[in-house]
């Protein structure tokens, strides 16, 4: 289990564009690392526009925002396209980012238990470090309380 004050697990996917992302590549600068279940579902919508018009204000305190999921780069595209959002989405498919930073948890979905993300950020720190970990997120009025801890 990841505590605050970790260094962050490095992170090696492909982004909505099929580019290769790696998070040690960003050292230097805040990183806010939100995993979410799936893209273009109502409450991942919700966090990802929140991301998107705050995003100014993130990159005015030199914060780069990632958004990861378990779907597929073209899935990733398309949310990203639909709504117009600003930032990296990194496609998680095997779930070995979700595993790393351990957001893999197993849920209740209409009375069945299957494994899944939970919604959770990560605030790194130019050197690596978790600053904050924000657990059980509730999409609405999260990328504000993100921006505050930044």
């Amino acid at each position: 289990m990841l505590k605050e004050g970790d260094i962050a697990p490095n992170i090696h996917l492909q982004t909505d564009t099929g580019e290769d992302f790696d998070l040690k590549a960003h050292r230097g600068r805040k990183i806010v690392l939100y995993f979410y279940p799936r893209a273009d579902t109502p409450g991942c919508t919700v966090e990802a526009c929140e991301f998107r018009d705050e995003g100014p204000q993130f990159v005015s305190k030199d914060a780069l925002i990632v958004g990861v999921s378990p779907d597929t780069v073209s899935a990733q595209a398309k949310f990203k396209q639909k709504f117009d959002l600003n930032f990296v989405l990194l496609a998680d498919k095997d779930k070995e980012a979700a595993i790393a930073y351990g957001v893999l948890k197993e849920k209740n979905m209409y009375g069945k238990k299957v494994m899944g993300v939970e919604r959770t950020t990560f605030l790194i720190d130019e050197k690596g470090r978790i600053a904050k970990i924000f657990n059980k997120v509730k999409p609405e009025g999260h990328a504000m309380a993100v921006l505050n801890a930044v």
